[in-house]
């Protein structure tokens, strides 16, 4: 088990961004949160099985329709627990 904190720029502000984000991690029956910046990223925070954190980076590259992902900085560590997703 993982922690994986993906911070995504570009135009992911007021376009459904965190929604996605969410259905995607409880698809994937991941636990975290994502949540706007101040600076208009999205902080994204997901705990599970790596490969599984792997593929939900995948779709967080993507965006849904109306996003413009222009990069993701990634960063992982260890789980510490999280439970269900909750968009901030």
């Amino acid at each position: 088990m993982a922690r994986m904190v993906a911070l995504v720029k570009g135009r992911v502000q007021g376009v459904g961004y965190r929604a996605f984000a969410q259905q995607k991690a409880l698809e994937l029956g991941l636990s975290g949160y994502a949540e706007n910046l101040p600076d208009g990223r999205v902080e994204v925070v997901a705990e599970g099985p790596r490969e599984v954190l792997e593929l939900f980076l995948h779709h967080l590259r993507q965006g849904p329709r109306l996003a413009r992902v222009e990069g993701v900085e990634v960063s992982w560590g260890e789980e510490t627990g999280l439970k269900g997703f909750h968009t901030y």
